[in-house]
């Protein structure tokens, strides 16, 4: 899960990205507008979840809020901010907004009103699959032939990143992105030992791999034939 928080506040944005990744969210921060909403435009497909402030340096959350909501209608958007009157949520939710939350607030309510947002989302799935193998989000299982398969918390999320894209090459530099959460230069066959790892798990002896190696990319689950 991907969430983008745009937050000009260094304490509020660092409380809300450390809770986050806390719970394994993969977070992305912005300090002002221009930049926000650059970063929302350009992976509107990849974000859950955009947490809004509503004052902030080169734009203000509003006009963020209307951009995105002129290329997605669906991407669940929160304000957090300190304008608290009744005119304030309303101008806020009809600006595109999905939800309100006045600072200051816990981190406990922010959780509970992104995932309640997440599970409004109709395009949202809490369930993947490839053959005989199941990925439960809200469970937080995975099966095979209905026998559950221990996974650390980084093979869930990176099994989870490949079921989300089935039958698409993930490349190396976007999974140690969007599950590493690493956008720098960095040494990826940490990825291998992670790829090694879960085909010990999911993989029956004598049979192809669930997860494919595309040679010089990066890998890929296909669909189901």
């Amino acid at each position: 899960m991907r969430i983008l928080t745009v937050e000009d506040e260094p304490s509020i944005s660092n409380f809300i990205r450390d809770g986050l990744e806390e719970e394994g969210f993969a977070v992305d921060v912005a300090d002002n507008g221009k930049k926000g909403l650059q970063l929302a435009l350009d992976n509107l497909e990849e974000y859950d979840v955009i947490l809004l402030d509503w004052m902030l340096p080169g734009m203000s959350g509003i006009e963020i809020c209307r951009n995105i909501r002129l290329e997605n209608k669906v991407v669940p958007i929160i304000f957090l901010t300190a304008k608290d009157t009744v005119d304030d949520v309303v101008f806020g939710l009809e600006s595109g907004a999905n939800d309100y939350i006045r600072k200051p607030f816990s981190f406990e309510e922010l959780l509970a009103r992104i995932r309640v947002l997440m599970r409004k989302n109709e395009t949202q799935s809490t369930i993947f699959s490839a053959g005989d193998i199941v990925l439960n989000i809200e469970k937080h299982t995975v099966t095979k032939k209905e026998n559950q398969i221990e996974l650390t918390q980084k093979e869930f999320s990176l099994l989870e990143y490949f079921l989300r894209n089935k039958g698409k090459v993930c490349r190396r530099t976007r999974i140690i992105e969007e599950v590493w959460d690493i956008h720098f230069d960095y040494d990826n066959s940490v990825i291998d030992v992670y790829i090694n790892s879960l085909r010990k798990k999911l993989d029956e002896v004598g049979k192809p791999s669930l997860i494919t190696t595309v040679r010089g990319v990066g890998y890929k689950i296909d669909t189901d034939e």
